[in-house]
């Protein structure tokens, strides 16, 4: 259940024995290698050197350790690059080349590179496929991340020129689909398309959209062509990838994992928290510096585990202080621990930790290990060991499902859209369904993430915090399914080309609520307005739209001036403005009422997760917590009682 991050390429051989004997002894099963190691394989153009690999692998397999093998391509080496200038991506931004020196310099239209990254991933197949030692493979690393899903370069250009040919067939399609009458800017044919950037002022947004979609078929293309080739060479080994789920690939997540065994996500909890909660007042972040927020992480693995519909693994997990945030710091002894049990909690099967040893070189060297740079232990380590003995102990089956009957909504589509037309600075589409995904497990309610294309019949809850184009087949579902459903603002309002709907939005969510928007305004985030709902009062904020609609539909919670702010007709509920937390949640613990959804009311920060007939228990708090356990639980980690940053588990 448990593994590591290893780079045997960058420490003695004579070193390798005892890693994997510590490897052993700290409890560990899986081994991950080779992610970044092409020009240690291929020095040079056609001399492969894979003898210092195979020792490696088979120093691993002899301690009983199973191997994940990567393809090496998110790292291609410099005599590549010099032979394939090409290779290098365009900055969308300032149409400068981003340049070799670090990783991820390739662009998805390159041919050059994606010739080359499917050679070398056969070369790696053929020989290590059928390995003893190889359980599983490990595509790429971290696809797109670091803004590279996009390039303005002239190979995506005419690439990009080609996809809108085959996608919309004849020119005068493409100019009635985007509106180019507007800023006269029709086309007479599809060589004159140039890419949505680097203009005077906002580009079209259909325009953009279009790009969009074709950028995410173009990383799609090369992952599944990289799948294709390891899988005819690798029978009966997994194949996975780390994602790091919907957001940071700019490509559709629930496209890209297809083909795959099972999805695996890189969790770096203080990293990401720091970046994302930006906008919170230091009282606010504080208390959540050294712990990351209490929802932060699981947003993710749920988003993870939606992305495949199973099961997923932590193929990097946080041990120390990173190097990539803006700002770094360690986490609270215990955490590790914590983030752990928590990703088992949401549905992982396996738990690898970044990194065995903390470089003392190059541009991760202040990122922590598991071991520190002189070999000696780190906190991580005596964390992992209590994980190991609590999972022996435990006896938990993490290959169990999460079952749950509640769902948000959501898919990368909304990003772009949102991303797109802006239209308040302010508004964050991760935010917002963050925002939605929060007040819900405050509740203790465990959450999937679906698409619009998933069965969505099993759920009694559904969440849309964003949905801005809604496709008819959705509507059917929802009008088939069981469910409430509720929309928040900014959903359906748009058609498929990012043009508003002709009947005024909601567009086709006016099938199952009929009300109409008939304007939307964006106010500043110092300028909220009040919302009252049960006399009480909430947050009005940032986006806010006026709703009309007929006396069959209810009122569920007005605005400052007594105009509707949420309404619902039968059971589709639409949420018409941003608000804030206290307003979802105590929404959300009416609904769930009356869907018959067990709630439970927990301390702040505190967190209970059921995994069947597991029950799992998070304190985030800097204080100690209690809360009550069911009569028949049976504990198998802790007790009623939490210490700060622990985690309790008990079986019904």
């Amino acid at each position: 259940m448990l593994g590591i991050c290893y780079y045997p390429e960058h420490w003695p051989e004579e070193m390798w024995a005892n890693d994997v004997k510590e490897m052993c002894e700290l409890g560990l099963k899986y081994v991950r290698i080779a992610e970044f190691a092409w020009s240690k394989m291929e020095p040079r153009e056609g001399q492969y050197d894979f003898a210092w690999l195979d020792r490696a692998i088979d120093v691993i397999a002899s301690a009983g350790l199973k191997v994940i093998m990567c393809t090496p391509t998110a790292t291609p080496p410099k005599w590549l690059i010099d032979k394939y200038p090409d290779i290098l991506p365009v900055d969308v931004n300032t149409g400068t080349v981003r340049g070799f020196g670090s990783r991820r310099h390739y662009d998805f239209s390159s041919e050059n590179y994606f010739n080359e990254a499917m050679r070398i991933t056969e070369v790696l197949a053929k020989r290590y496929g059928e390995h003893p030692a190889i359980c599983g493979w490990q595509t790429d690393n971290e696809i797109a991340c670091h803004d590279t899903t996009h390039s303005g370069s002239e190979n995506a250009k005419v690439a990009f020129q080609a996809w809108c040919e085959r996608y919309y067939g004849d020119i005068d399609s493409l100019n009635k689909a985007w509106g180019t009458i507007f800023w006269s800017m029709e086309y007479q044919d599809f060589s004159q398309i140039e890419l949505p950037i680097l203009a005077v002022t906002e580009t079209h947004p259909s325009h953009n959209l279009a790009y969009r979609r074709f950028s995410s078929d173009q990383v799609i293309r090369f992952h599944d062509e990289m799948i294709r080739i390891i899988r005819a060479h690798a029978p009966d080994r997994f194949v996975t990838h780390n994602f790091i789920p919907m957001v940071d690939t700019q490509t559709d997540n629930y496209a890209l994992a297809k083909n795959l065994d099972f999805v695996s996500y890189d969790n770096y909890p203080l990293g990401r928290t720091d970046l994302f909660f930006e906008h919170m007042s230091p009282e606010e972040f504080k208390p959540y510096m050294r712990t990351g927020h209490p929802d932060f992480s699981s947003y993710s693995f749920d988003q993870t585990r939606g992305v495949s519909k199973k099961n997923f693994w932590i193929m990097e997990q946080q041990p120390g202080p990173v190097n990539w945030g803006h700002h770094n710091p360690r986490p609270e002894n215990g955490m590790v621990r914590l983030w752990s049990w928590q990703a088992f909690a949401h549905g992982a099967e396996v738990v690898c930790y970044f990194r065995w040893r903390q470089a003392p070189f190059a541009q991760e060297q202040m990122h922590a290990g598991v071991k520190r740079n002189d070999n000696s232990k780190s906190q991580a380590w005596y964390e992992i060991e209590q994980v190991r003995d609590e999972l022996a102990s435990a006896n938990i089956d993490t290959s169990a499902p999460v079952k749950t009957r509640v769902a948000i909504v959501t898919g990368t589509i909304n990003q772009w859209v949102t991303e797109i037309e802006r239209q308040g600075d302010s508004y964050n589409h991760q935010q917002v369904e963050f925002t939605y995904y929060t007040a819900l497990r405050q509740l203790g309610l465990t959450v999937d993430f679906v698409s619009t294309d998933c069965d969505i019949s099993t759920y009694d809850l559904l969440v849309a915090p964003c949905l801005p184009i809604v496709e008819q087949g959705f509507i059917d579902k929802c009008k088939a399914a069981k469910a409430h459903v509720v929309f928040g603002p900014r959903s359906g309002g748009k058609t498929s080309e990012l043009s508003l709907a002709s009947q005024l939005p909601p567009g086709n969510i006016q099938q199952l609520i009929p009300l109409k928007i008939h304007s939307t305004e964006t106010i500043r985030p110092d300028c909220s307005e009040l919302m009252s709902f049960n006399d009480r009062q909430y947050d009005s904020k940032l986006w806010r739209e006026e709703i009309v609609f007929p006396e069959t539909v209810m009122t569920i919670a007005k605005y400052h001036d007594g105009r509707p702010a949420v309404a619902r007709f039968e059971n589709t509920t639409y949420i018409a403005s941003l608000t804030c937390e206290n307003f979802l949640v105590d929404y959300f613990e009416v609904v769930a009422a009356e869907l018959g959804l067990d709630v439970v009311k927990l301390p702040k920060d505190v967190r209970i997760v059921d995994r069947g007939s597991v029950v799992f228990v998070f304190n985030y708090g800097h204080q100690e917590q209690r809360f009550t356990a069911p009569q028949e639980a049976n504990f198998v980690i802790g007790s009623e009682v939490l210490a700060p940053f622990d985690v309790a588990v008990y079986k019904r």
